[in-house]
């Protein structure tokens, strides 16, 4: 039987802005920007959700639903240095750990239990240490595969640790509601609820053929979850995709001088992540959405680079292409893909290539340490 762990950072985003401000502490915070504006919660309290908040609301309504809770914009760089110090911990005992998101993280323990001995007294020493050296609550989930560990991981939140007994899965899932199956969203718990499923038991009353049919390939994931099944195996050494950055304007947007503003900023982050992680790319993306909600995206393939200067030409370029109607933009973004590594080489005489990337990682340093603005290129 697989022993797998689905460790969940409580409130995460909030759990580092208050390790950064301890003032925060025992009060309703939200991340996610200017209550004013058009963004979502990304992150909030226990504090906050009391009130009926939670993540991906968008702000305008969660400042309606709490009026006195403290919004922030949040500082994405922490959550990245916290989460990795996480993985750090967690990599000193698991053989295996798949990071699932930036505050999720599974692990395989099967064969374990003779050097760590019970696994829920060995899961409260992980939470603890985790707490005590880097101020992070979080909770576990115990399960033969990683549905049910996730799921597990979910019900005694903050600082709770739930062990699924070995085939007791489905009784335990039984008088659970549908959504708490991972993957259902609210399109479809709106109708399996109109036909009258709630619970979980209630797809397991229904053989496996009825859900292949009236859901297909979804259908059939969907009852073997209910039933308590799932992947038992982690992936590993997953690759990142791509690095994206996007901001939705406060009110709609008609200045082009404002829109490649925004544009050579959000490009400037994305490249400083692309050198964080030495990777390279060659193919480079935008997005682009009006006031009315339609929306537009647009790549292009060049030479591998990871140059500010390249990058944001090819992205202001795309963008003056795509925007064509004389409407109002609501949102833009960038990004790049389809990566290679860059292996700096030592050489008895510095080429170009090895003198910009030494520029850049000064100046990436800089901003790190003060703050993006803190250097600025020329105009656009």
């Amino acid at each position: 039987m697989r022993i797998i762990f689905h460790l969940d950072l409580d409130a995460f985003f909030v759990s580092v802005e208050r390790i950064l401000d301890p003032s925060l502490n025992g009060k309703p915070v939200i991340v996610g920007g200017d209550p004013h504006g058009r963004g979502v919660v990304a992150a909030c309290s226990y504090e906050a959700r009391s009130y009926g908040l939670h993540s991906a609301m968008p702000v305008r309504q969660a400042f309606k639903l709490c009026p006195g809770g403290i919004y922030l914009h949040g500082h994405y760089d922490e959550y990245v240095h916290f989460s990795h110090a996480v993985k750090n911990v967690l990599s000193s005992y698991a053989p295996v750990i798949e990071q699932a998101s930036i505050d999720e993280f599974y692990m395989d323990f099967t064969g374990c239990s003779k050097i760590y001995g019970s696994m829920f007294s060995f899961a409260s020493k992980l939470q603890q240490e985790i707490r005590q050296k880097l101020s992070l609550p979080c909770s576990i989930g115990i399960g033969s595969n990683k549905t049910v560990a996730k799921i597990g991981s979910d019900c005694m939140k903050p600082m709770g640790i739930t062990y699924i007994v070995p085939g007791m899965e489905r009784e335990f899932l039984s008088y659970m509601p549908i959504e708490t199956i991972p993957g259902v969203g609210k399109v479809t718990l709106r109708e399996l609820n109109n036909k009258g499923f709630f619970l979980i038991r209630d797809i397991t009353k229904l053989s496996v053929g009825y859900w292949g049919t009236a859901y297909g390939k979804y259908g059939i994931a969907l009852w073997h979850k209910a039933n308590g099944e799932g992947t038992e195996y982690l992936t590993v050494g997953h690759e990142q995709k791509s690095i994206s950055k996007e901001t939705t304007f406060g009110s709609d947007v008609t200045s082009d001088q404002k829109i490649y503003e925004v544009l050579f900023e959000l490009t400037g982050k994305v490249c400083q992540n692309l050198r964080d992680e030495n990777y390279i790319a060659s193919t480079i993306s935008i997005k682009l959405r009006y006031s009315d909600f339609s929306t537009l995206t647009r790549s292009r393939t060049l030479k591998p680079t990871d140059d500010d200067k390249v990058i944001f030409e090819n992205a202001r370029d795309l963008l003056r292409k795509a925007h064509t109607r004389r409407v109002g933009v609501r949102l833009i973004g960038v990004g790049v893909s389809k990566f290679s590594s860059f292996y700096e080489q030592e050489v008895l005489f510095e080429d170009e290539e090895v003198r910009r990337k030494k520029l850049f990682r000064a100046i990436d340093i800089l901003r790190k340490k003060y703050s993006y603005s803190i250097i600025n290129f020329s105009k656009y």
